[in-house]
């Protein structure tokens, strides 16, 4: 009579090549807590989140640095430094269909008698509700600050309404590509970080309207006068005061916040790659030569 055969494949060790890949694997890239590479299940707290890169993509802190390295040798090259820019507040205000005013029912039912300038930059979205007005300047603003920054979007909105705003301010994919960052892609839900960012933080500012939401990279942050177009922004913020639209006024083009900060990042970047500065510029650091 024969022996049964015993199943050991349940108990055989891997083979050397997986075992040796899978413990020579430096892990550079997970989506969600799997790697890409070994397809090993890991804990997270090595990794950081880059979902707006791609959806659960987490990256291996050594390779954002890596990473980092590598792009800030390009854009210094192109003579670039970073970008980050808010959005509500800063390069728009939006509101709610509900919460227009009586003094702001003109922006819809008589839209055809409005300012070309008002026209062109209010809009409509019917799928969210709400009405986005773009700050005035801003197109000129984000096409100059282009040939001196790479830029990202960066907002602690849901990111639907980031990808519509992104939509407006960039219709062309021109400026920012897939470079919005949006709540969900924050590694903290109370605040913003420069961790998520693909570029060195000695070469990166930041155009926000809020301080406390940066408090780890406050000596990167130059704050915004913040644009209330809206009634409910002026009520969010506890303003007494009517919205411009109720006045039927808005910021000024050429002497707005946005013109007036343009200025600024234009003279921090000519300190920056100064001539005197020509053979060291991976150890300058826009936080010294930043303005507050």
């Amino acid at each position: 009579m024969k022996k049964p055969k015993v199943e050991i494949k349940a108990i055989v060790p891997p083979k050397s090549s997986e075992f040796a890949t899978k413990n020579m694997c430096s892990h550079h890239a997970l989506l969600g807590e799997m790697c890409m590479q070994c397809r090993m299940i890991l804990d997270d707290k090595f990794s950081v989140k880059n979902g707006y890169i791609h959806k659960n993509l987490r990256l291996a802190k050594d390779e954002i640095s890596l990473l980092r390295e590598k792009d800030f040798k390009i854009m210094l090259r192109q003579k670039k430094l970073y970008l980050v820019l808010d959005l509500d507040h800063t390069l728009l205000n939006s509101t709610r269909y509900n919460d227009i005013t009586k003094g702001e029912g003109h922006l819809q039912g008589q839209r055809d008698t409005l300012p070309d300038a008002l026209k062109s930059s209010l809009f409509s979205l019917d799928s969210i509700c709400t009405m986005t007005k773009l700050r005035p300047f801003v197109n000129t603003f984000l096409k100059e600050a282009s040939k001196l920054f790479k830029m990202y979007i960066y907002t602690m909105g849901e990111r639907v309404y980031a990808l519509k705003m992104a939509k407006l301010l960039d219709p062309d994919y021109t400026y920012f590509k897939s470079r919005v960052i949006a709540r969900g892609d924050c590694n903290l839900s109370d605040r913003k970080g420069l961790d998520v960012i693909l570029g060195k933080k000695s070469a990166t500012l930041i155009l926000d309207d809020t301080q406390t939401v940066w408090k780890e990279n406050k000596e990167n942050l130059i704050l915004m006068e913040r644009y209330h177009f809206f009634a409910s922004s002026c009520k969010q913020f506890g303003l007494n005061s009517n919205s411009l639209a109720e006045l039927r006024i808005d910021e000024s083009e050429t002497e707005g916040a946005l013109a007036t900060v343009l200025k600024v990042l234009q003279r921090i970047h000519s300190l920056f790659f100064g001539l005197e500065h020509e053979d060291n510029l991976e150890s300058q650091d826009v936080r010294l030569v930043n303005f507050h």
